[in-house]
């Protein structure tokens, strides 16, 4: 398993309202995303800091999302492109399940 983090400097500063109607609008596109366990999108406290955290199958699933495309709508969304972040997870630890699973 990897995790992907992608962040990207909000041009003007969000609530967590703001933030959380933007974020509604594109997750539908994320469910049944082939090799992508879980996602979760985040505002930094400050509200200048937006992204998500998505962890992947492998790093080929991860690169058959981030197209050229894919940056696009993310540059137009948010006013800036994004920063992308690639760390393998060699360990990880699930308390709904109380699971410790290891790659």
């Amino acid at each position: 398993m990897i995790v992907s983090i992608v962040t990207f400097k909000l041009p003007q500063r969000w609530t967590v309202e703001q933030a959380a109607t933007v974020f509604k609008s594109t997750a539908p596109k994320y469910l049944g995303k082939p090799g992508l366990a879980s996602k979760h999108y985040f505002l930094s406290e400050s509200g200048d800091r937006a992204g998500g955290i998505y962890f992947w199958k492998s790093r080929t699933d991860a690169d058959a999302c981030y197209t050229s495309e894919w940056k696009a709508m993310v540059t137009e969304k948010y006013g800036t492109p994004p920063d992308i972040l690639f760390a393998d997870v060699p360990v990880s630890v699930n308390n709904v399940t109380g699971v410790i699973e290891t790659a």
